[in-house]
């Protein structure tokens, strides 16, 4: 009876321990919404991100050396007091286990169009892939250095250059195109040097003392994303990740309040060099330099949670299907329920949905993944109309209803709670139709009888509807 008492203790002190984890993100700010927004300018800009809000929905997949022992992705390595690993382990001999995953990562099973076909199943219009997680492993063939997926066991493999076959795979299937950079790379004696310690995510010595090192880093950096941008093809978004690795005079309150660690000096990689560069190979190209507000963040991107109210400039929600961004053994995963209510408080509030999932070491997707993103996908099948290609109103919500638009109609989602009775009727007394409207119920594209009383309008639900055990959200289509 004592070891079960013992056993309970642990698992709830290890559950403490991940939601204080998932809390300290949040606290530290990894990557909030910076409040300012700058419009581009550009008009090739311009009209990619119109094409790209229109999208709704997409797929971030994180996929790297914390794959293989299936932990969170890179923040092990950080030596931020928010953060847990396995305490038996000194510091700099953990560093040193995690980079030498790169000897033992071999993605035998790699299968990048089985990705793509899993997206195109859910209902995904675009990808963001992480090209370089902050760890600095390296998941394209870049030439800067050999700490990459191209140097390893992997390298003989016809697709080892991964990042390139995964883009194909999505664009094939006529998906916007997403590389994930981070600005930060850990692995990089120009970012972290030996010769001091790592207390933190900046950079770990005197960058104005040392200006000669940081302009190595500045090198880089700039060499890898042109990589990027000139070899692998047409690429739609330049998503940088590390919003700390930034001009010191884009540090404010706001940043302050996020609660991570500010560097002394300013940590700029010459963003005005790169996007020259980036959009000269790459016409349009969006940029996503996330929290750095100003003319590279095209869209903004809040993590881990969705807006309280309606946001009028570009953005994306990022959530992970689980728990974690990358593969981890039994990570609870999101009901595609979940997902679709999600999603549909997004787009009704004006924004995309980026949700992320982790490939397993072996370069398959799990199969309980799956299975969500085409339960997914079924409702988005019979449903999308009210998704895609629409825009967000001023009184977007009324209770569980919430409404979206384009330029022909009206759209009316109503969300319902898994395992509860579907009721006889809905009702909503915001964005009321004319007497004349014409309502049609969009997963079975029949008509629906209304009524207007009292400044609200009533719907009976059809029984078929009422009976089915499991209806995430009905849809309406209005024209006045």
């Amino acid at each position: 009876m004592l070891k079960i008492k013992n056993i309970k203790v642990v698992l709830v002190f290890t559950l403490m321990l991940f939601f204080q984890f998932i809390q300290a993100q949040d606290e530290h700010g990894v990557h909030q919404r910076s409040e300012d927004y700058v419009a581009p300018t550009d008009p090739l800009v311009k009209e990619k991100l119109s094409k790209w809000e229109n999208q709704k929905f997409g797929m971030l997949i994180h996929w790297g050396l914390y794959s293989v022992p299936g932990i969170m992705e890179s923040w092990n390595l950080c030596s931020e007091d928010w953060i847990e690993r396995d305490s038996t382990i000194a510091y700099n001999d953990y560093k040193r286990w995690y980079w030498n995953l790169d000897k033992i990562f071999n993605p035998v099973n790699f299968d990048p169009d089985s990705w793509a076909d899993a997206a195109q199943a859910a209902g995904m219009k675009y990808m963001v892939f992480t090209t370089k997680h902050h760890d600095g492993f390296n998941m394209f063939d870049t030439q800067q250095t050999d700490f990459k997926i191209t140097n390893g066991p992997f390298q003989n493999n016809p697709k080892a250059n991964v990042a390139k076959y995964i883009f194909e795979a999505f664009r094939k299937k006529d998906f916007m195109i997403g590389a994930y950079f981070s600005k930060p790379d850990w692995h990089s004696q120009y970012f972290w040097w030996d010769k001091y310690a790592t207390p933190n995510r900046n950079a770990n010595y005197d960058i104005e003392k040392y200006s000669w090192r940081w302009n190595k880093f500045k090198e880089f950096s700039f060499n890898q994303i042109s990589e990027l941008m000139h070899d692998y093809g047409s690429i739609d978004i330049l998503w940088l990740d590390g919003g700390w690795v930034r001009p010191k005079e884009t540090v404010n309150d706001e940043v302050r309040a996020w609660g991570a660690p500010i560097p002394e000096a300013s940590q700029d990689i010459d963003m005005p060099k790169i996007a020259a560069m980036a959009r000269e190979a790459q016409p349009g190209i969006i940029f996503a330099d996330r929290t750095v507000h100003g003319p590279y963040e095209n869209y903004q991107t809040p993590e881990r949670k969705i807006p309280e109210a309606r946001l009028d400039n570009p953005w994306e929600s990022c959530l992970p299907l689980g728990n974690n961004w990358g593969y981890v053994p039994n990570d609870p995963l999101k009901s595609p329920n979940q997902v679709i209510h999600n999603l549909i408080e997004v787009v009704a509030k004006g924004g995309n949905l980026l949700l992320g999932v982790g490939p397993k070491p072996d370069g398959t997707l799990p199969l309980e993944v799956v299975d969500k993103l085409k339960e997914i996908g079924s409702w988005l099948d019979e449903n999308g109309e009210a998704i895609y290609n629409t825009h967000a109103i001023d009184n977007y919500q009324d209770g569980n209803i919430y409404f979206t638009e384009n330029e022909k109609k009206l759209y009316a989602i109503a969300i319902f709670e898994k395992g509860k009775e579907l009721p006889e009727s809905i009702s909503w007394s915001k964005n009321l139709p004319s007497e004349n409207a014409k309502i049609t119920l969009l997963q079975t594209g029949e008509m629906i009888d209304f009524k207007l009383k009292e400044d609200k309008l009533e719907i009976m639900l059809p029984k078929e509807i009422r009976l089915s055990e499991n209806t995430p959200a009905i849809a309406f289509s209005i024209e006045n």
